[in-house]
């Protein structure tokens, strides 16, 4: 089986707390100071994980909510 970054690190995993008690369509997201931003789907916690640099989450971040502002 493949490892993934998440593997080698104890990371703790975060949930936006829109997430709570909703469809379970969720992502999770974790720091690793030597990876960058993690982001993971809350279903499938030993799945794959997309590894960003903290500005590119950063500017995805800003994107979803100006496109999605009831977010």
């Amino acid at each position: 089986m493949k490892r993934s970054p998440a593997d080698e690190h104890r990371l703790q995993w975060r949930k936006s707390s829109h997430s709570q008690g909703g469809s379970g369509n969720c992502v999770e997201t974790a720091y690793a100071p030597a990876l960058g931003v993690l982001i993971r789907d809350s279903k499938n916690v030993h799945g794959p994980v997309l590894v960003l640099q903290p500005q590119a989450w950063r500017e995805l971040a800003a994107t979803v909510k100006q496109n999605c502002p009831r977010l």
